[in-house]
């Protein structure tokens, strides 16, 4: 699915140097400085018509006019504007004219009610862990990219003496960790999660922890998840816990760091590779009863999802882990790490169509820190909403001009601003969802009426159906006189945006 605007912004951003290529290669560079944010960069070569200027205006947030060669040019704050000619302005970096599309998501309708099998993780003392030292090891240098886990383990003997005496008094564990993530448990028992960012990928894990007199065994799971993934000396970045103390105690601190700790490489599933058909059988699988624990492997089949969409998880009931479809990874996931805004960056994960096949598919998820996969849905994907949004400072299309036997042209007879709107996948405009001349304001899915809008919208949602209903592409030009007249104009001072939001769909004939 193209991301537009993005895609068809930087499509036109190509359009636009290649009508300037010429001027760009064989020009001589010159820099003109208007102001402090204004200046315009020209590249020409002298005895003939090869030209090519670039409008800026670096103010952040005013626009502003620039004379340039006798004519006046409207720059919005911070942009660029391109002018193959060193006359026309076909792009401005600011005013996109490509249309935009919302990204809509729908349970798939096959492959609903999905019957989940669990298999959990057994927790290894120090004992069973093959690798000893007497320190933990460095994370990176410990799985060798084999593997994103690896378990640290080592154990405590305690006497009663050595216990807090009240019972509302709990000794706390701390432990600082280069990075990324690590769950911790003790004696078996889960006690929490901690990560780095990116930004910061070593933290302190502090959590109280129940102790009881004799041995008492502290496993770490260490995790890798790509923090930081770029820079230099990379090879220098280290990992995995670094210091481990238990406080609170009647002896005091106690530094287990130098303990002597047992390590080992992935976790079991990974081992017998239980996201595959043939690893399902080594395990006894149980059924699912809501959320469930840490480090709990789910397994289920699903039907292959109607039509030829995209395909897609929602994973907003997990918390963090990984996730295979028919034995093929689609990566990781982590929905329980929230933005300032309190939402994940990310809670829908693709599935590509060719890991699907006719029939039943294996879906396998690998759970760290808990959560209830009956709330995991299978869906498609569209992008059937497209919109425009277009201000009469807009250029035209950039496909409006062409360079033909080195002169710059137009295309097209009478070239004019508009909203232009064209469906994929042979789809045809089906409905017109919202239709609006004057201050409109919002994004693609979501448009809201301004305080400056025409009073006459049914006209104006007649004309777009007009120009739209039934075809493919369409183009409405942006022109005052089609949508109302001067005696109509609340706001004739003001600069009018045309708003367009249109739902594809298949026509009747397809």
């Amino acid at each position: 699915l193209l991301r537009e605007p993005k895609y068809g912004h930087l499509r036109d951003l190509h359009r636009a140097l290649r009508l300037s290529k010429k001027a760009l290669l064989w020009g001589t560079p010159t820099v003109q400085r208007i102001s402090g944010d204004l200046e315009i960069r020209t590249y020409e070569k002298p005895g003939t018509d090869i030209c090519a200027a670039f409008l800026n205006n670096n103010h952040t947030k005013i626009p502003a006019t620039i004379n340039f060669r006798g004519q006046e040019y409207y720059l919005p704050g911070k942009s660029i504007s391109i002018l193959p000619d060193c006359k026309t302005v076909v792009f401005n970096t600011q005013t996109i004219v490509a249309q935009h599309s919302a990204r809509s998501f729908h349970p798939s309708k096959k492959a609903r009610k999905l019957k989940w099998e669990m298999f959990g993780e057994s927790i290894p003392s120090m004992n069973e862990l093959p690798v000893q030292s007497k320190v933990p090891l460095e994370l990176y240098s410990l799985t060798k990219d084999t593997s994103d886990y690896a378990w640290y383990g080592t154990s405590i003997n305690l006497d009663r003496e050595d216990l807090p005496r009240r019972s509302d008094i709990l000794p706390v564990i701390q432990i600082a960790n280069l990075g990324h993530a690590m769950l911790a448990f003790v004696n078996g028992d889960y006690i929490g999660f901690g990560h780095g960012s990116n930004i910061e990928k070593s933290f302190v894990f502090v959590k109280p922890i129940n102790l009881k007199t004799g041995v008492n065994h502290i496993t770490l799971l260490g995790m890798t998840v790509g923090l930081p993934n770029s820079g230099a000396y990379m090879e220098k970045r280290f990992a995995g816990p670094r210091a481990v103390t238990i406080q609170g105690l009647n002896a005091g601190t106690i530094d287990v760091t130098v303990n002597n700790w047992g390590h080992e490489v992935g976790v079991k599933g990974e081992k017998l590779q239980l996201y595959t058909e043939e690893g399902l059988s080594k395990v006894q699988w149980a059924p699912t009863k809501g959320e469930g624990p840490p480090l709990t492997w789910y397994k289920t089949y699903f039907n292959t999802p109607e039509g030829n969409s995209p395909v897609a998880l929602r994973m907003t009931t997990m918390g963090k882990g990984m996730a295979w479809v028919n034995g093929k990874s689609i990566g990781r996931y982590w929905v329980n790490y929230l933005s300032p805004l309190g939402q994940p960056s990310q809670s829908e994960y693709h599935i590509p169509r060719p890991f699907l096949k006719k029939g039943k598919n294996l879906l396998v998820v690998f759970e760290e820190t808990g959560g209830n996969p009956d709330g995991i849905e299978v869906l498609t994907v569209n992008r059937d909403t497209i919109c425009s949004f277009i201000t009469e400072y807009h250029p035209p299309n950039v496909k409006s001009w062409k360079k033909k036997e080195g002169r710059f042209q137009t295309v097209v007879d009478d070239v004019k601003s508009g909203a232009h709107l064209t469906c994929s996948d042979g789809k045809v405009i089906k409905s017109v969802e919202f239709a609006s001349f004057g201050n409109p304001d919002g994004i693609c899915g979501n448009y809201i009426q301004g305080n400056c809008s025409s009073p006459n919208s049914r006209k104006i949602a007649e004309k777009v159906i007009q120009y739209c209903l039934g075809k493919s592409s369409c183009s409405i030009p942006l022109e005052r006189e089609i949508f109302d007249d001067k005696s109509h104009d609340q706001c004739p001072d003001v600069s009018k945006t045309l708003a367009v939001q249109v739902r594809c769909g298949r026509s009747k004939s397809s």
